[in-house]
């Protein structure tokens, strides 16, 4: 009997509807932003190493990138702490990219990226502020040295012994 109670109670579990939705219920045409499209590309890549794409979408973003490679003089130094130069190819990538945010804000973002770093540059990133007060220096302090005290002493005087009229001595 007890089986058949937990049968009973696992099939009715089993038939009852699912809340979660499937992933095409998600996404159908009820969604509430518009579907992107991509509306030109191209992609051209030489046998040089160097390469360039871009590509447009229909909310107006737009994105391209252009690499090349370069070659590098890096200084290399080994665990003795003996300097050498050396020639090595690397890349150099430059690139933009405009979006439009859905508050409307419109953005444009380049960079470069080479042997100096990443060199990002646009409107919206944060500059780091600039001071127009001067530091606080030190204050300096004029001290005079001690100057160790001066002792004059009479230094002792031996006695000294002159003869007397020939007849002895006298001390002083």
């Amino acid at each position: 009997m007890k089986l058949f109670i937990i049968a009973a109670v696992l099939a009715v579990s089993a038939a009852a509807p699912s809340s979660y939705k499937t992933e095409e219920k998600k996404y159908e045409k009820d969604y509430k932003y518009p579907e992107i499209v991509v509306t030109g590309q191209s992609d051209e890549r030489n046998l040089d190493g160097s390469s360039q794409w871009n590509y447009a979408q229909s909310d107006y973003a737009t994105r391209a990138e252009s690499q090349a490679q370069k070659k590098f003089v890096v200084t290399k130094v080994d665990d003795y702490g003996k300097e050498t130069k050396e020639e090595v190819y690397g890349n150099t990538n430059q690139g933009s990219s405009y979006w439009v945010s859905p508050e409307g804000e419109k953005f444009t973002l380049t960079w470069a990226a080479d042997d100096a770093g990443f060199q990002p540059a646009g409107a919206h990133l944060p500059v780091a502020p600039v001071h127009v007060y001067e530091l606080p220096v030190a204050p300096v302090h004029v001290y005079e040295l001690p100057v160790a005290p001066v002792h004059e002493y009479e230094l002792p005087v031996a006695p000294v012994h002159i003869p007397f009229n020939g007849k002895g001595y006298k001390i002083y």
